[in-house]
């Protein structure tokens, strides 16, 4: 019997996911949870074979989940919405094991499983021209200054919490405009949050 931990924020679809699998003579849905953070707690308790989480959720994403999971056993597959560059890096990099879009057919996310328990990888057919998009152009400090501003912080608030003057902010968004080959802040952060690269500040259902 293969035992699952789902964890996605949208309860009806939690509750319908986990009845479809369960459907399966040799699937077991043992935990359900509706953010990431209950998703490590749950899993960590439990012991799963397989978590399924979805990407945007409350408290912790999936992503992060995932990372916070990647030392041990379980087998992470990511359901979601959104097929995004920035998010499929960040998915690969936490070792998760299939990364699948919420419109794929329940049987083959069953399949899926089975798969991925059996030892292969498995991502939508959807995903494979997004392993070859280019990465986050930003470093790290300038993906900072970028979310911030995605919170809403203006240039004296950022440089106060980055510990840095006003004047090194300017440079940065300046520096990210550039890169980005954008006109403000506003088309900045569109574009970063198009390609999935803006941690923690886009909280769009999905």
């Amino acid at each position: 019997m293969i035992r699952i931990v789902i964890a996605e924020d949208q309860k009806m679809l939690l509750g319908a996911l986990g009845s479809l699998l369960d459907l399966e003579d040799d699937l077991q849905v043992d935990g359900l949870a509706a953010d990431g953070a209950e998703a490590v707690r749950l899993v960590r308790r439990l012991q799963p074979d397989i978590c399924i989480m979805d990407i945007e959720m409350p408290v912790m994403s999936g992503l992060d989940a995932a990372e916070q999971l990647k030392d041990l056993p379980v087998k992470i597959i990511i359901l979601t919405t959104f097929a995004r560059a920035g998010y499929f890096e960040r998915a690969r990099k936490a070792g998760v094991d299939g990364y699948l879009l919420k419109d794929s057919p329940s049987d083959e996310l069953a399949d899926a499983i089975r798969s991925i328990m059996s030892g292969r990888r498995i991502y939508s057919p959807e995903l494979v021209d997004l392993a070859f998009s280019p990465p986050n152009p930003l470093t790290e400090r300038e993906t900072q200054v970028l979310e911030l501003i995605a919170e809403g912080k203006e240039t004296k608030e950022i440089a106060k919490e980055l510990f840095i003057t006003a004047g090194t902010v300017r440079n940065y968004i300046s520096v990210i405009l550039d890169k980005l080959g954008v006109g403000n802040r506003i088309e900045a952060i569109a574009r970063f949050r198009e390609n999935g690269w803006l941690r923690g500040t886009d909280r769009d259902a999905d």
